[in-house]
């Protein structure tokens, strides 16, 4: 099933208090303090530079579809610059702990050798970098490669989130091995939720390997089933109809990445960002 899901900060806190499953006022009052806890963490000037991706990238009302908590621990793969993870690591820090993951740094040999060290030094430096700049305790902003992921964390995690890395996963060929290892981690009933460039269903084989950007929405489905996950739902959330995904250069010929330049820039900038998909999945119980 898939549906569009249009969930404003303001009004998330009043689709929670009235939702006809909430069984009592208690469940209400968990529900508004998450929605005012997203607003608060959203609304953060350490978010001041971030914000004018908010439009295309609709954090609030992800977040809401995945049904992210202040009190869950939560793991992000692949934070990269943090734009989620200043999202995340407030929301979380007072009654639950973020987490960052990464993919291991030698699976990005075939970019080169430079940017292998740099994935390595920025996930070694990565609690220290976003401690600094969020005044947040470095242990509260653990990172672990995903090669090297504590046998401790299995079962203990409550949202596995994987915003736009899944075509880096599949062309790099471990794809297999960190979903899995993420699977473990979660709790039986945890949830993992995906935000991908989403290629067009007739779009060639090799246009949808990886390298463009681009994953077909059903194979992702599969994908995830194949490896265990229960599917729940797809929205529409981010969603792009203007976005033809075609592009000769792939996704990044797109905003904020630009890959030709100031060819066509206005062009692309009217595109906007890509369309992605925002599917959820569930760890049986």
């Amino acid at each position: 099933m898939i549906k569009r899901t249009l969930i404003s900060v303001a009004s998330v806190a009043a689709l929670a208090a009235c939702n006809p499953t909430a069984e009592t006022t208690e469940d209400a009052t968990v529900a508004n303090a998450g929605a005012d806890a997203l607003a608060t963490a959203l609304a953060s000037d350490i978010r001041a530079e971030d914000k004018v991706r908010d439009e295309y990238r609709h954090p609030a009302e992800t977040l809401a579809f995945f049904q992210v908590e202040p009190n869950h621990t939560v793991i992000e793969y692949a934070p990269g610059g943090g734009w989620y993870t200043r999202i995340l690591a407030p929301l979380v820090v007072q009654d639950g702990q973020y987490i960052g993951v990464g993919f291991p740094p030698e699976a990005a040999a075939s970019i080169s050798e430079e940017f292998v060290e740099r994935v390595r030094e920025g996930g070694e430096t990565f609690s220290a970098r976003q401690s600094e700049a969020m005044e947040i305790p470095p242990e509260k902003l653990p990172f672990h490669f995903g090669n090297a992921v504590p046998d401790e964390l299995d079962g203990t995690v409550d949202r596995v989130l994987i915003f736009r890395m899944m075509h880096n996963l599949k062309r790099w060929e471990i794809a297999d091995s960190e979903i899995e290892a993420l699977f473990d981690t979660l709790k039986p009933g945890g949830m993992l939720g995906v935000v991908q460039h989403r290629a067009k269903a007739d779009a060639p084989d090799d246009y949808v390997d990886g390298n463009m950007g681009y994953l077909k929405q059903d194979e992702m489905v599969a994908f995830f089933e194949g490896k265990g996950f229960e599917f729940v739902e797809a929205s529409e959330i981010n969603a792009n109809p203007n976005d033809p995904a075609d592009h000769e250069a792939g996704v990044w010929t797109l905003p904020p990445s630009y890959a030709k330049g100031d060819e066509d820039r206005e062009r692309y900038t009217e595109i906007g960002e890509s369309d992605r998909m925002t599917l959820l999945f569930r760890k049986p119980e």
